[in-house]
């Protein structure tokens, strides 16, 4: 898509022709002569002439049927858009809706998201590991999308979408987000192998798409699934993206704070190592049974993560090998973080059999070395 043709609307040439209003001298513009409607219009036209040249392209590989898809209820609201459970020719799929506009009004920021959407498709759909959530498919297009009337998760959900809404459809996994089932075992803990299983899951997820120049950029609790069988898979690839191969190229708060790598919320270039750094946050989460930086404001969080350091407090009871990762995956410099290959193998390494969790071998009440519970 030639996002770049977008811009070229604003450029003063473009301007002259259509107000006439700027100097050949200094190209400064008055600001009382530009014929803002004019304008708008041709920026407009041309991005439709862009929908319509994509609607003619040949079918990818990737698109799915929608007349196959079949949305049952909500999932979950997000701000890009709507997550549904559905079946997609027989088979059972979680569904996210993108909502970027409305019918009629055409940006260029929509069409920017609908060219990097394209482009994260034609990866999603070639990945294939355990550990990551099976793509099924996606459309450009949702005019031929049946919504459900009723929803029973929430009242929030639109009735309809813009025709260029778009779409992507997943595996469905049953055991729910890895936050949801920390929260269960909030007061309990997890026995140490089973802490150890499901950050191996993660790692080996995680290495898998660093191989593949894959940057998830909001790796969290939130964003792994279980599957029937407790295995964590990681999903929602909203805002991953292909690695660059200049660092310089990949900046601005990408993520979610509290598992954010201080460069990230610094506004500083980045690479895969940020995600390092929040598979560090979740290790420790996963190990506590906790939420990090329960008592403190998003603000007082970016600030003390990058100014002072501010990592969450690794109980006493924790092994030192377990503490040693988390440690090393969290360092404030990117470079010192270990590659994700190279935290799976330290993971593997570790004896389990003589425990080492919150939760004693024995079943008894665990760790005291941790503060009181906390988080939600």
């Amino acid at each position: 898509m030639d996002v770049k043709a977008i811009d070229d609307v604003k450029t003063p040439r473009k301007l002259e022709k259509a107000t006439g209003s700027v100097s050949n001298k200094d190209m400064f513009l008055r600001a009382d002569k530009i014929d803002i409607k004019s304008l708008d219009l041709q920026l407009e036209k041309h991005l439709n002439k862009i929908l319509a040249m994509e609607t003619k392209r040949p079918k990818e590989e990737w698109e799915i049927d929608l007349s196959k898809l079949d949305l049952r209820h909500v999932i979950a609201n997000g701000a890009y858009g709507t997550v549904y459970s559905a079946t997609y020719d027989n088979q059972d799929v979680a569904v996210k809706v993108l909502d970027w506009g409305e019918d009629g009004i055409v940006t260029s920021a929509a069409m920017r998201l609908r060219a990097s959407f394209r482009q994260q498709v034609a990866v999603w759909h070639k990945l294939e590991h355990p550990n990551v959530t099976r793509f099924v498919g996606a459309s450009m297009r949702t005019c031929n999308l049946k919504i459900p009337l009723t929803n029973p998760a929430t009242d929030d959900a639109p009735k309809s979408y813009p025709s260029r809404s778009c779409c992507v459809a997943v595996e469905y996994l049953p055991g729910g987000t890895l936050k949801q089932y920390l929260i269960r075992n909030r007061r309990k803990k997890l026995a140490f192998k089973v802490v150890i299983q499901l950050a191996l899951d993660i790692s080996r997820g995680l290495s898998y798409l660093h191989s593949n120049k894959i940057v998830h950029r909001d790796i969290k609790t939130d964003n792994l699934l279980l599957d029937a069988h407790g295995i964590v898979k990681i999903a929602d690839f909203g805002v991953a993206r292909i690695e660059a191969q200049n660092p310089e190229e990949m900046t601005g708060e990408t993520g979610t704070l509290g598992y954010m790598a201080p460069e990230v919320i610094d506004g500083k270039p980045y690479n895969r190592r940020c995600d390092v750094y929040s598979f560090g946050i979740c290790l420790w989460e996963i190990y506590c049974c906790d939420m990090p930086y329960p008592v403190l404001s998003f603000a007082d969080v970016s600030s003390a993560v990058v100014r002072q350091n501010l990592r969450p407090e690794i109980p006493r009871c924790c092994p030192s090998s377990l503490a040693n990762i988390m440690r090393k995956c969290w360092d404030a410099n990117p470079e010192k973080r270990p590659e994700m290959m190279v935290v799976v193998r330290m993971l593997e390494a570790i004896d389990t059999t003589r425990g080492g969790g919150m939760i004693p071998e024995d079943k008894s009440p665990g760790c005291f070395c941790f503060a009181p519970a906390r988080g939600p």
